[in-house]
This record gives structure tokens, sequence and C-alpha cells, in this order.
């Protein structure tokens, strides 16, 4: 049974003909795509329901001039907002890879208060986050009391150089971070003397062992008094 094959194993005018006609198909391929890409895709995330409706057009996006948008509960790039930190240190005892270094200096009064109404009592010296060791897991966010520290949108933050994956958010400089801890010692150590001065004077107020202690005051007892009790008179009838 003979069957006809295409190509090569046709004729020398078959072969042209074949050539022509699949440039031809390609070619009214090509022109459809240059008519189709006069409109482009709107960025929508793939949670919106119209996703997958346009098949046709541009569907490349021109980064960075246009993006995807990301979800709202997405994990991306770590923030901390040192104004309502309390620098409890809670985030950094849970990451599980040690991406978050704090270093707190004790302060001598209250620095300030928080948007939800803490109490800030101490400075941080160093408050490090290395998004080059973070595993994006979430946790951090979670513990944070004050809602401070959050993961923003910003996922294209790659870097040529690896230490600038290390983000500062100290809210002092380290001279300042000298002079608070200098001034919280002064004042530790002020009051400490004045305890242990006011602990000697208690001492030689005491009486020292073996001495006669004063003679007390004897308490006088009042004498009791019995009630009087009224005798009745007998009944008129007797």
């Amino acid at each position: 049974m003979n069957k006809t094959h295409k190509g090569a194993n046709q004729t020398y005018l078959g072969n042209i003909k074949e050539g022509i006609s699949s440039s031809w198909q390609g070619l009214k391929i090509s022109i459809k795509h240059i008519f189709e890409a006069r409109k482009s895709r709107t960025p929508i995330g793939i949670a919106n329901e119209k996703y997958f409706e346009q098949e046709t057009g541009i569907v490349t996006l021109q980064y960075p001039y246009e993006a995807i948008p990301v979800p709202d509960n997405g994990r991306y790039r770590l923030h901390n907002e040192m104004e309502d930190c309390i620098v409890c240190d809670k985030c950094a005892e849970i990451c599980p890879v040690n991406c978050i270094e704090i270093e707190a200096v004790k302060s001598t009064e209250e620095i300030r208060k928080t948007s939800d109404g803490h109490s800030v009592r101490l400075y941080a010296a160093k408050f490090d986050i290395d998004m080059a060791k973070c595993c994006f897991c979430g946790l951090c966010t979670t513990v944070c009391p004050t809602e401070c520290l959050t993961m923003t949108k910003a996922y294209d933050f790659s870097e040529f150089v690896l230490a600038n994956m290390n983000y500062h958010f100290s809210d002092l400089s380290p001279e300042q971070a000298e002079e608070k801890k200098k001034v919280y010692e002064e004042q530790h150590a002020a009051k400490l003397a004045a305890k242990q001065a006011a602990k000697a004077v208690n001492e030689v107020a005491k009486p020292e062992e073996g001495a006669t202690p004063p003679p007390s005051k004897p308490a006088i007892k009042r004498p009791m008094i019995k009630p009087v009790i009224k005798k009745q008179d007998p009944p008129s009838g007797e």
C-alpha cells in the first residue's frame, strides 16, 4: 500500500508548494497578532474573576511601569514603624532564622506613647532586620503587641551588594545611644547610693545588741464598772 509523504519524500514542485503553504499559514498568524496587539491587557491580580477572560492582545507587562497587583495578605519586605515600637524583643525571640537583632537602652523616664496608648520606656539603640536571612514566615508580625512590624507589598528589593539587604530601623545614633546609657547608669547609681545611705541611717538608729531597752510606761487599766440593776416595784395587787 502506497502512502503519500510530505516534505522531502515528495517531488521538487511539491516541496515548493508545501513551503509556500506553510509560510502563508505562519504569515497569517503573525498578521493576526499584529492587529490584536493594538490592545493591551490591564494589569489585574489572579484573584480577579476576569483574570483568564482576555486571551488575545498584549499580555506582557511593561515592568517596572506596570505590575501585577499583589494581595493584601502577601508576605514581602518587612518594615518597622519605630514611633509605635516599644522594643519588647518579642519579634527577635520568635524569629526562626535570627534575622532580627535588637539592642535596647533603658530610659530614665517615659519616652512617648504609641498610637494605641502603650508606654515606651526603652530606646532602640539597634534594630536591624536582615532580609537576606528572612524566610517570610510572618511570625514576627503576629506577636508584635503594637502591630508596628508589618510586611509591605514591596517584593522587588534585590541588591547587588548583600550588605544592603540589612535594614536599620534604630531611632538613635551610636553617639546618642552611649549618651543615653551613661545618663541611665548615673541615675541608677544615684538611686543605689541613696538606698544604701537610708539603710545605714536605719542601722544606726537601731539599739545595739545587749543594751537595756528604755523603760516603757506601764499601761493604766481602767476599773470595771458593774451595771446597776434597778429593782422593780411589786405589782399593786399583792
